[in-house]
């Protein structure tokens, strides 16, 4: 039995966590982050406080310091094993220590500890990190700030020294003691048109005319009730650049930090192709743990995360190309497949399908994804269809890194597509899982629909492959470039591909250039994207872009203390200390020699609380007393309880429509759902019914002298969905193709005037044009 229960007392200590400060600084497709976590100790005796903490996976951490009293105490990055050490040590003599880790499990958990905080004394602690901005679909970037850590799902065999182990208190979000401030500066040099957020900002303050720099605040009084996410959109963003650092001035040449590093964008023009017609085995993964039944966000209104699955669900299987292979898995703590084994896609292995995904509930428990990855990995291959692999999950797992590894073995034989549903999804999961088998990662938040990115991701993944990847350096004799970055075998269509370089040798004389190509293939042609750069690289005090080259190589190598291979430990332990950057063999400890009180007795502990994002009841009250507890009234709020295989939220979530199988009044859905698998529908009162009209009045119009029942029932459903799913487009988009190809072939000559009468008889004003005479 494992369970998540946090205590605070209503009359307790007051937590010495005060407020969190965090400045940003974003400079093109580049976050620079500082974040200060303010503490107080209000108490009569010295504390040690702890704080457990979520990060992105891509946050390169590279510093540490803490503000005591007026003084300055700067980290210094060490062996974790070592600095553990040193910090209890530190502790002991009566030193004030603090120490920075991330956690063993994942690389998006981190923690801190304050300890012998004197009575009255007030801390900052600031660390500092970069990262790379992603690109969304729509070209914003996208910058996110982790509020939220969710209790995480741990099983029999999930490592022990975990923070994530710690048993923290977790209370309402309108109950959390400290406070969050954030102020984002935004330069670039092509102009900044706006900059959206979920949640309230201050209005954008632009710094100049030309509107290449802006500032926004978060406004006051966030709740971390979610995720703080900017979306900065770029006047142009699609433009292929190469940024040249200088190396740090008293290193040696030859080593990471004492070259000039290279961060390269190029941003493939791969022409889009219509999607093959048979290939490929689509295995869709869909996390049904407890949690599922959460809401896809705080909002009271929104959409429950199963009910999203269950739709996204259908999307996919009517948007599957006819003659391809495809199974459904659910997974909690156990997982349940379709079908024994993929099967071909027909009419019959879908409605089979369609009739499972309908009744499908949040109702298998915890969130272990490894057994049934692995029971996918051992099925057969099914010659001439590639496995394309798509999961989707909250993320709640401890076992990050060991689910990575398995992904990463079978890399070869797949490609993962991974979806973060709601917040606080592991980004570690997420990215990791997608980053080892060259698919890639989602997150779905806020107003996002799961259904519109699984689709968009569908679509991707039905491209042509881009085969011989390829990156070429034009520099001066005696310069070269040293790849950072892993391999690039996979590109896919809109992606922005970011490479790292170390360049070698003598840097030549002012205002020479160099050049950098990337050439790929496509069904038999050659593509090439070139850029050409000053070779004067500019000195920053940060080193960002070596930080960040550092965190890619660390990436490829570092899998935990527990699945990283002996022959990476080493390299990952080097590169970390030689960069800076924190990773799961190193920690940051800052001690204050200064101060030699020595305690008596164990310091007061104190567990800086998080909040719960899953309520919708009020805290349990209960009397108890405990040996760390005196008697009192506690309140007790629980996240998860496994207990005998089942799952219980505790009434902290709605159960509405929890046995309620169907759509509602979503004629969307309803529409999609009565779509046949080779893309036509048929005359019926389910159609008659989302048309809004009666059979008679259909079946009175049809011209049956022109085509047959089945071809007039899909004439008139795909002019509904271009009358009345417009916003929706790409999520019926890859289904009205198969629609229309059935169309033609069944149609012929007739089409023009079948279309012309449907027009007519829906007194629509879509344009004919859509169907591609």
């Amino acid at each position: 039995m494992v369970h998540f229960c946090g205590l605070l007392t209503l009359q307790r200590e007051p937590v010495p966590l005060k407020s969190i400060s965090v400045s940003v600084n974003i400079y093109e497709f580049v976050a620079g982050v500082s974040a200060t976590l303010n503490y107080e100790n209000e108490e009569k005796v010295p504390l040690e406080a702890f704080f457990v903490f979520p990060m992105d996976e891509d946050s390169a951490v590279y510093s540490f310091e803490a503000l005591v009293d007026g003084k300055k105490i700067v980290a210094e990055l060490q062996d974790k094993m070592k600095a553990r050490t040193n910090y209890e040590k530190a502790i002991s003599q009566g030193h004030q220590a603090f120490l920075l880790e991330g956690d063993s499990s994942s690389r998006d958990v981190f923690s801190c500890n304050v300890g012998n905080l004197q009575p009255g004394s007030k801390a900052a602690v600031t660390l500092k990190y970069v990262q790379e901005l992603p690109l969304e679909a729509d070209g914003a970037l996208r910058f996110v700030l982790p509020a939220v850590l969710n209790p995480r799902y741990q099983f029999s065999g999930s490592s022990k020294d975990s923070c994530l182990n710690v048993k923290t208190p977790i209370v309402p979000v309108e109950d959390l003691p400290y406070t969050l401030s954030m102020v984002a500066t935004i330069d670039s040099q092509h102009g900044i048109e706006k900059v959206q957020s979920n949640c309230p900002l201050s209005p954008t303050e632009y710094l100049g005319e030309d509107k290449t720099s802006a500032q926004v605040s978060l406004a006051a009084g966030h709740k971390f009730d979610r995720d703080v996410e900017l979306l900065i959109y770029y006047s142009e963003v699609h433009t292929p650049s190469v940024v040249l650092e200088m190396g740090m001035p008293n290193m040696k040449p030859g080593h990471l930090m004492g070259d000039p590093s290279a961060m390269v964008s190029f941003y493939p023009n791969i022409p889009e192709d219509q999607p093959s017609n048979t290939c490929g085995e689509f295995i869709f993964l869909m996390d049904r743990s407890g949690s599922m039944q959460s809401p896809m966000s705080s909002q009271d209104t929104s959409q429950l995360r199963i009910q999203a699955a269950k739709e996204t669900l259908i999307l996919l299987l009517k948007s599957l190309p006819i003659g391809c292979y495809f199974n459904i898995y659910g997974f909690g703590s156990s997982y349940e497949a379709c079908f024994p084994e993929s099967v071909k896609y027909t009419q019959q292995t879908m409605e089979e399908a369609l009739g499972r995904v309908k009744l499908m509930q949040a109702d298998l428990g915890g969130t272990e994804i490894l057994a049934p990855l692995q029971n996918i990995y051992r099925g057969p291959s099914i010659p001439g269809h590639p496995l394309q692999l798509f999961v989707f999950t909250d993320g709640e797992v401890t076992d990050t890194f060991s689910v990575i590894k398995e992904v990463r073995i079978n890399r070869q034989k797949h490609r993962c597509f991974s979806f973060g549903i709601g917040e606080g999804a592991s980004t570690s999961l997420i990215k990791g899982i997608a980053r080892a088998s060259g698919g890639t990662s989602e997150f779905i938040t806020g107003k996002d629909r799961m259904q519109s990115k699984a689709l968009r991701t569908l679509k991707r993944s039905l491209q042509p492959v881009v085969e011989d990847v390829s990156l070429s350096w034009h520099l001066p004799p005696g310069l070269s470039a040293k790849m950072l970055s892993p391999e690039q075998t996979v590109i896919f269509r809109g992606q922005r591909l970011i490479i790292y370089a170390q360049l070698t040798g003598r840097m030549p004389a002012a205002e020479t250039t160099g050049e950098v190509c990337l050439k790929y293939t496509l069904q038999g042609k050659t593509f090439e994207d070139k850029v050409t750069f000053p070779l004067q690289p500019k000195p920053d005090v940060n080193l960002t872009i070596h930080r960040l080259a550092a965190k890619s190589l660390l990436q490829t190598k570092d899998m935990g203390l527990r699945e990283t291979p002996a022959s990476d430990k080493k390299d990952a332990l080097n590169l970390s200390l030689e960069s800076g950057v924190i990773s799961s063999f190193t920690a940051f400890i800052a001690i204050n020699k200064e101060l030699n009180k020595p305690v008596q007795g164990p310091l007061a502990h104190r567990d800086i609380p998080r909040p719960i994002l899953l309520g919708a009841s009020a805290p349990l009250k209960i009397k108890c007393q405990s040996a760390s507890q005196p008697r009192g009234e506690l309140m007790c709020y629980k996240a998860k309880t496994f207990q005998m295989g089942d799952y219980s939220l505790c009434g902290l979530i709605s159960h509405k429509d929890q046995h309620s199988p169907g759509f509602g009044e979503n004629h969307l859905v309803q529409l999609i759902y009565h779509q046949n698998a080779n893309g036509s529908w048929d005359l019926n009162e389910d159609l008659a019914k989302v048309l809004g009209m009666s059979l008679e009045e259909i079946m009175a119009a049809h011209p049956a002298e022109l085509v047959d029942s089945s071809g007039w029932a899909t004439i008139l459903a795909v002019i509904w969905l271009h009358s009345n799913g417009k916003d929706l487009k790409c999520e019926w988009e890859l289904l009205e193709r198969k629609a229309v190809a059935w169309m033609r072939a069944h149609a012929g000559s007739t089409m023009p005037s079948v279309v012309k009468a449907a027009i007519t008889f829906l007194k629509s004003s879509v344009d004919p044009a859509i169907f591609a005479f």
